[in-house]
């Protein structure tokens, strides 16, 4: 036996590639006659022009399915004849090819019209489906040629249709077979053996001889055709005239042959040295699934549970308690496979000493900076991440690179997360709204939440006051499991810095108790108990290190618990009783006057939770109140310690953490105002919430526009009667008149930003000294239960107390809101994180679309727009609002559907 010399395919890591090399062939002409039934025809390409444009695609399939797309040749202008002579490479390597695998090549043709199987603008020209590898499994290789189906489109079906050499037909040697190749076609085709041998270097070459050669196969191909037309002719008057209609000899005739139309498309495989033999893979058996018990352990990540098998009654095994785990290679799985295989393929050449003096040319440094001026909620493409993480080196000297750069690292790639942790001391300091992103819950890397805090641990605690509630609830998206709650807890990074900077700030530490305390009272929906347990964890940590550090404060907030639990108890009470108001504001005094209470005399001086740098002393009872509201607030004026009065309304039944939100991005902004040296004479009064149901709210004296309107018949005529000054053009003192300016130009934007809705004169307030505010906060971010709401509330009776339109007060308010638009836009990044890290915080406007949340808000500030553009937005903004025919109809329906009027205001 001849010595075979051969690889097996699992050794071939070379990707399929074919040449489509020419079509061959001539087209019948389409009939007049057809061409009147059927005038679409006639702009077809193929009919107008023997070598129109075509072109081919090629699609891999194996068991009648496709494993991949299609490929597609390039444009090619023919002049005499459709060669192509293009090499294409299949998305498969030979090693991973199946034996039944073929390709499937359809010829497409141009038609504007479509038609029967037309995809768009082209229907199938012709179709053809070659294995790859042959009947003994050896791969092919060199050229071939395939058999062209006409107006058909190639199918890879096991069972294909249009097979690339058809299967042989079974003939009667003793009987005449019109259908039989010719004595010319057969010479052709055993001639063409002998060509692909020859080009495969089996034939020595003889170049004087070989040139003979080719000039008599010329001829021979001409023959071979004029044989298969006349054979085409004979055929097709056979058809007609018998009588089985469609058969000769008891078979079917190929419509091809008849119609004469036998194309021919060749194409070739690469050669190798050695003949190729498929061999199938060896797998080793698959083990138990322990990814499990590595995988990160984010309740917000949807990883399947270990798959189990329990033996039901009566199977064998079915009465102990054994639990089979099956193997799933899913499970633990968190990420695309194609992805992260063609990510380790990018990088995995990349050590990273050759990127450490790696930079950019200057049009991938406008790549990077475009990069860099994405917002927070921006998501990268899988090329901006390869591109951050080539020149990470020389991003470390970006600040606002370090967010964008986290985002490109493939934390599940050990190699790749251990660089980029070793990366992250090296960087430049960032700012504190890239710390907060870092927080988010899409960031659960235990060494990047690190640096986080310990960036946090630069800012004050007075800035630090103004992140606390989103920080709180960023110890959601910590690592943790629900049996190792404990010790997630006190592992915490994050936890372990609010409690070590609380214990030594009273007013700190006052606020985040509050705020734990809330959301381990929170049952509502979205909140995982897992959660719940973390929260009372962290509380319990806290506890036990105020108890050490300041026992004096412990105690202080014990007594802050006593007293919210007290006034919860008789504010229940008034609430459920179906008293008349007058009772129950007579059953509130007595029972403020109760000494057991002890909120009449309070000593020592107690920090109020609304406000731990307010110590009151007590309350005084006969100025308590009970405002005539389904949930019966209660209004209650209590004593400080320098004397003063400090009016409060706590209220039992509602919800008060979104309000509380708003009021502190209010304060935000109010600071981030402040440091451009604008000061807008806001008035951020206090909201806390003590439980999911109730809380307290800082009572600020002040009339609504409407009782302003109906007393003094307008707004301007009510700051004339409280500030007056005949001195100056309107008749009101100049400070007030700036005060109100200022802080209608700042609640406006504010209030634009936040997309607060429901505005109506009840809730838009004027104190006598001019500030102007907004109360009442139930519905935010763009949400309104009236229909053709402004996007901005500016009423006329707003615009009429500063002059009117045409008064230069209105002109300085206007100037007004556009410093503060374009000022708010530059820390538009902060905001936005800063609502990302509430997604999960049960606000009932934020859960109704929490994957929106943040881009209601985004949308608001326009950051597509430069200052210019913004600037003339907000301008015709202003205009709309203050022309807008259905805010001024909203304010009269909900004066005809009050039937009440109060002179002061209160928050409901």
């Amino acid at each position: 036996m001849e010595a075979f010399t051969f690889a097996v395919s699992t050794q071939v890591d070379f990707p399929i590639h074919i040449k489509i090399g020419s079509l061959e062939g001539k087209q019948k002409q389409v009939p007049f006659s057809v061409l009147v039934k059927q005038p679409e025809l006639r702009h077809i390409g193929s009919a107008q022009n023997p070598a129109s444009d075509l072109f081919v695609t090629v699609q891999i399939w194996s068991d009648s399915k496709p494993l991949g797309v299609p490929l597609q040749t390039s444009y090619k202008a023919f002049k005499s004849s459709r060669t192509w002579n293009e090499w294409l490479q299949v998305p498969m390597s030979i090693k991973d090819a199946p034996l039944k695998c073929q390709l499937a090549i359809t010829i497409w043709d141009l038609s504007p019209f479509g038609g029967e199987r037309a995809c768009g603008h082209h229907i199938p020209f012709g179709g053809t489906t070659i294995p790859l590898f042959d009947e003994d499994g050896k791969l092919k290789y060199g050229r071939q040629k395939c058999k062209v189906y006409r107006h058909k489109a190639a199918d890879g079906f096991s069972q294909t249709t249009t097979p690339s050499t058809p299967p042989p037909k079974r003939r009667n040697p003793d009987v005449h077979d019109p259908r039989a190749p010719s004595v010319e076609e057969m010479e052709l085709e055993r001639v063409e053996v002998l060509i692909k041998k020859h080009e495969m270097g089996e034939i020595p070459r003889i170049d004087w001889m070989d040139q003979l050669v080719f000039r008599q196969l010329e001829k021979l191909k001409m023959n071979a055709e004029e044989a298969a037309r006349k054979r085409a002719i004979r055929l097709k008057a056979e058809k007609y005239t018998d009588a089985e209609d469609h058969a000769v000899d008891g078979h079917d005739v190929d419509e091809d042959e008849v119609d004469g139309e036998n194309f021919i498309l060749y194409v070739e495989f690469p050669r190798f040295d050695h003949q190729i033999v498929w061999s199938d893979h060896h797998y080793p058996p698959p083990p138990i699934s322990s990814h499990p018990q590595n995988a990160p352990t984010n309740p917000n990540s949807a990883l399947k549970p270990i798959p189990e098998v329990r033996f039901g009654p009566g199977i064998e095994g079915g009465d102990s308690d054994a639990v089979i785990r099956i193997y799933d290679p899913e499970v633990g799985q968190t990420g695309n496979p194609c992805e992260d295989k063609h990510r380790r393929l990018i990088r995995s050449h990349r050590t990273g000493i050759m990127d450490r003096d790696l930079k950019p040319n200057p049009k991938i440094r406008d790549e990077l900076n475009t990069i860099l001026s994405y917002e927070p909620t921006q998501d990268l493409t899988a090329e901006e991440k390869d591109l951050v993480w080539r020149f990470r080196y020389y991003l470390t000297r970006e600040k606002r690179a370090l967010t964008k750069f986290v985002k490109s690292v493939n934390w599940r790639d050990v190699g790749e997360s251990h660089q980029a942790v070793d990366l992250l001391p090296k960087w430049t300091e960032i700012d504190v709204d890239d710390a907060l992103e870092l927080l988010g819950p899409t960031f659960d890397n235990a060494a990047v939440r690190t640096y986080a805090v310990d960036r946090l641990r630069q800012a004050d605690d007075e800035e630090l006051l103004l992140y606390l509630l989103q920080l709180v609830q960023a110890l959601k998206y910590e690592d943790h499991t629900d049996s190792s709650i404990e010790e997630a807890a006190h592992d915490s990074s994050l936890a372990n810095f609010l409690i070590s900077r609380a214990v030594n700030n009273f007013k700190l530490g006052s606020y985040l108790h509050w705020y734990l305390m809330v959301e381990c009272d929170d049952a509502g929906p979205g909140t995982l108990s897992a959660q719940r347990r973390l929260f009372a964890r962290v509380e319990y940590y806290f506890m036990v290190e105020l108890e050490q550090v300041n026992p004096e404060h412990r105690k202080t907030l014990l007594r802050q618990g006593e007293m919210v639990t007290v006034l919860s108890k008789i504010a229940k009470d008034l609430r459920f009783s179906r008293e008349n108001r007058l009772l129950k504001i007579e059953r509130l005094k007595k029972f403020l006057k109760d000494p057991k209470h002890d909120l009449v005399h309070i000593d020592p001086p107690l920090p109020l939770p609304l406000d731990p740098d307010v110590l009151v002393t007590g309350c005084f009872p006969d100025e308590s109140n009970v405002f005539k509201s389904t949930l019966s607030p209660l209004h209650i004026t209590l004593k400080t310690v320098d004397g003063r009065k400090y009016p409060i309304l706590f209220k039992v039944g509602d919800d008060l953490r979104q309000d509380q939100l708003v009021i502190q991005i209010i304060m935000l902004m109010d600071r981030l105002l402040q440091k451009e040296n604008l000061d807008l004479k806001l008035t951020p009064y206090r909201i806390l919430a003590t439980n999911s149901t109730a809380g307290a709210v800082q009572f600020i004296p002040s009339t609504s526009l409407s009782a302003a309107s109906n007393k003094y018949k307008s707004i301007l005529a009510y700051l004339q009667a409280n500030n007056p000054d005949e001195s100056e053009p309107l008749g009101v003192r100049k400070e007030t008149m700036d005060t109100y300016i200022k802080s209608c130009a700042g609640y406006c934007v504010i209030t634009y930003l936040l997309g607060v809705g429901d505005r109506h004169l009840e809730n838009l307030l004027l104190a006598p000294d001019g500030h102007f505010f907004h109360a009442d906060f139930g519905f935010i971010l763009g949400r309104d239960p009236k229909p053709f709401a402004p996007m901005m509330k500016l009423c006329s009776e707003m615009v009429e107390g500063m002059g009117g339109t045409t008064s230069p007060h209105y002109l300085q308010f206007k100037q007004y809101c556009f410093t503060a638009y374009t000022t708010l836009r530059k820390s538009a990044n902060l905001v936005l994180n800063l609502f990302s890290l509430m997604v999960d915080a049960n606000i009932p406007d934020i859960r109704v679309e929490p994957d929106k949340a943040v881009l209601k808000v985004k949308e608001r500030f326009h950051l597509e727009m430069s200052e210019e553009e913004a600037i003339r937005h907000f301008e015709q903004l202003i205009t709309d609002s203050a022309n807008a025919l259905s805010g001024a109809v909203i304010d009269m329906l909900h004066g005809f559907v009050q039937g009440w009027r109060l002179d002061v205001a209160f928050f409901a």
